[in-house]
C-alpha cells in the first residue's frame, strides 16, 4: 500500500517514513527542501534498507500537485507534514505562512478529491488551543485564537478538513495535534537538522553544546510556572511517528468513528525549559551555556496534553522516557559533528 508523505524529508516526516516502511508500507515523498536536506534519504535507507521514492517540488503549485496525483494512481493515503513551522518567524512573516501552509493543504485536498484518494492524516499542533484556561488540554478543550500566524494556519487547516468532511462523506480525515516533538532516531541516522539557525529549542541547545552556537537563549523566566520558564509537553519523535502509522491503519481499515477526527499526541506531562536543560545535562554530562532573555512573541505560558482519547481510541501511548530522548538527541548531534 502506497502512502504519500508530504514534507517527508523533514524532521517528523523522515521519522514517520521510517516507521511506515518498517510496517510494510510503500512510501513516496514530496518535499521542496526549503527546510530539510536530500541526504535524509540516505539515513532512512540506512535504517530500513529501503530508499523511498522522492520528488522535489512545491505543493503550493496546484498544477504540479495535480500532475503528481495523476501519475501516482495507487496512493491509498496521504500524511501531510509540509508546512512552514517556526512560531517566532510566523509573527514576522504572516503572509508567507498563510500562503504556504493554506495553499499546500488546499492543493493536496483538491487533488485527493479529484483522483479518489480517501484518507488523510494531518500534522496539526497543540497551538490550536492557545493558552488554555484549564490544563491538561483534552480534545474537548475549546480552541482559542492562536498566539501566532503559524498556530492560526493549523487551526484553519483543521477547519478546512472539518468543512470538507461534511460534504465529502467518502473522505476520511484525521488531525493529530502534536505537543512538542524532540529527540532523534536511536540509530543516530536521522534527527532534527533545520537549515540555518534553528528555531526550535533542542537543536539550538545541542548546537550550543557542540560549539556551533555561542549561547542558548531561554525566552522569559517570569511566567506563572514553577521556575518561571515556559512549560511544554515534550514527546519523542519516534513515539510521534508511530502514532501516524496507527492513524493511517485506522483510516485504511475503516475503524474511524467519524470521517473527521482529531487526537492529542503528547506524553501528558509538562516540563519547563529549565527542567529540560538540566535533564539534558544529567543525561549527557554536558553543560549548556544559556542565558535568560525577554519573552518571545507568539509563545504561550504552559501547555500539556490529556492523551486519554489517543490511548483508548488509537491504542497508542508515548513510551520513550525523556532521559533516553535527550541522550538520542546528543548522539545525533555528535554524529553530525563527526561528518
Amino acid at each position: 500500500m502506497k502512502i504519500f508523505v508530504t514534507g517527508g524529508t523533514g524532521y517528523i516526516g523522515s521519522h514517520t517514513v521510517v516507521e511506515l516502511q518498517q510496517s510494510g508500507f510503500e512510501v513516496v515523498i514530496v518535499d521542496n527542501l526549503c527546510n530539510s536536506n536530500i541526504q535524509v534519504l540516505d539515513g532512512i535507507e540506512k535504517i530500513t534498507g529501503i530508499r523511498p521514492e522522492f520528488e522535489q517540488f512545491d505543493l503550493t503549485d496546484a498544477e504540479a500537485t495535480r500532475d503528481f496525483f495523476a501519475r501516482h494512481k495507487d496512493i491509498r493515503a496521504v500524511i501531510h507534514f509540509a508546512a512552514l513551522k517556526a512560531v517566532g518567524e510566523s509573527v514576522e512573516k504572516p503572509l508567507e505562512y498563510y500562503r504556504n501552509n493554506l495553499n499546500s493543504m488546499m492543493n493536496v485536498l483538491a487533488s485527493m478529491r479529484e483522483f479518489g484518494v480517501k484518507n488523510l492524516v494531518f500534522s496539526s499542533s497543540c497551538t490550536v488551543y492557545g493558552q488554555a484556561d484549564v490544563l491538561p488540554v483534552t480534545e474537548q478543550t475549546p480552541r482559542k485564537q492562536a498566539e501566532s500566524p503559524y498556530g492560526n494556519t493549523k487551526a484553519m487547516c483543521e477547519d478546512i478538513m472539518r468543512d470538507l468532511a461534511k460534504v465529502e462523506k467518502e473522505m476520511n480525515l484525521i488531525a493529530l495535534r502534536y505537543f512538542n516533538p524532540i529527540g532523534a532516531h536511536p540509530s543516530a541516522n536521522i534527527g532534527e537538522l533545520p537549515n540555518g539557525v534553528p528555531n526550535n529549542l533542542i537543536p539550538y541547545l545541542t548546537q550550543t553544546v557542540a560549539g556551533i552556537r555561542e549561547q542558548l537563549s531561554v525566552f522569559g523566566d517570569d511566567y506563572n510556572t514553577p521556575d518561571g520558564t515556559p512549560v511544554r509537553d515534550y514527546i519523542d519523535v519516534v513515539d510521534l511517528a508511530k502514532a501516524h502509522v496507527i492513524a493511517i491503519r485506522r483510516l485504511i481499515e475503516g475503524k474511524n468513528k467519524a470521517n473527521y477526527e482529531y487526537f492529542n499526541i503528547g506524553t501528558g506531562k509538562g516540563v519547563s525549559v529549565l527542567e529540560l536543560i538540566h535533564t539534558f545535562e544529567k543525561a549527557t554530562g554536558k553543560k549548556v551555556n544559556y542565558k535568560i532573555t525577554g519573552r518571545r512573541a507568539g509563545d504561550i505560558e504552559k501547555v500539556w496534553a490529556d492523551t486519554s482519547l489517543a490511548n483508548q481510541e488509537l491504542g497508542w501511548k508515548a513510551q520513550i522516557p525523556l532521559v533516553e530522548t535527550l541522550t538520542n538527541t546528543w548522539r545525533w548531534q555528535e554524529k553530525l559533528d563527526r561528518k
